[in-house]
């Protein structure tokens, strides 16, 4: 590292504790959703490899959840892989379910972090669908972060489990279509996503640039507010998440009214 590089750093990390110092710790958002984007572009634009990329994005998410635990966030998700996503060459998927796995893992030993799985089970592999189990269990005594870990998720089949799982319930306890229907609300609606009785995302983040949702959380995301950084998920600092923040204070949220 030059000396040029060496005074960006400092400087970066000076500005850094100038925002935090200011950073009012009671309009932090209690639940952050993360679009962790821009993995393959950061390593195309390093020279390196796609698994290289997906591995950078992975080891940075540790460190993301120690920022949020320095902030009072209380529920993290972070999407790790879309139904999209099994559309990739074997090649690059592959790897990238390993990689995936091992970030489960990593997570449920670190002793901060209370792991949650949100996705379609029945998409992923047996080894994964075990590992989350396992990660699920043990964790569920931790008082920390809610770290819902998104894989074979998409917003769209989000809801259509949450209707199949609401249409099973009803047939289990012998309710009629008619009584069903008119039972139906948002409330009960909301009750059989994955994520249950969780507190919809306050700040959804999205790296890499790109201005859009991809299908990440429909339903909980009505009131969200939403920020969009020109960072690469691997590249994202400290700074990029306390501005993140800043911004998020500084807006007047009103729910549609």
């Amino acid at each position: 590292m030059n000396l040029r590089d060496k005074l960006r750093g400092l400087l970066v990390r000076l500005y850094a504790r100038r925002v935090e110092g200011h950073l009012d710790h009671a309009q932090v958002p209690g639940h952050i959703g993360v679009i962790m984007d821009g993995n393959r572009r950061w390593a195309k634009a390093a020279g390196s490899s796609t698994e290289h990329g997906h591995r950078a994005g992975a080891e940075k998410i540790e460190e993301f959840l120690g920022w949020c635990s320095e902030t009072d966030v209380e529920v993290v998700t972070l999407w790790l892989l879309s139904t999209d996503n099994f559309d990739r060459p074997q090649e690059e998927l592959g790897p990238l379910l390993g990689i995936i796995e091992d970030v489960v893992k990593t997570l449920a030993t670190d002793g901060r972090w209370r792991v949650h799985h949100v996705g379609t089970p029945d998409l992923l592999p047996p080894q994964m669908q075990t590992t989350l189990k396992e990660a699920e269990e043990a964790t569920a005594g931790i008082d920390g972060i809610l770290v819902n870990v998104a894989i074979g998720y998409g917003g769209r089949q989000e809801i259509a489990d949450a209707v199949r799982s609401m249409l099973l319930e009803a047939q289990d306890n012998g309710t009629s279509m008619e009584d069903l229907a008119e039972a139906v609300d948002v409330d009960m609606i909301g009750r059989h996503l994955y994520t249950g009785a969780q507190p919809d995302p306050d700040l959804v983040i999205r790296t890499s640039g790109e201005q859009r949702l991809s299908g990440f959380m429909l339903w909980q995301t009505a009131h969200s507010e939403y920020y969009f950084c020109e960072v690469f998920w691997p590249a994202f600092r400290k700074v990029d998440f306390l501005r993140a923040l800043r911004d998020y204070a500084a807006r007047h949220r009103r729910y549609g009214g």
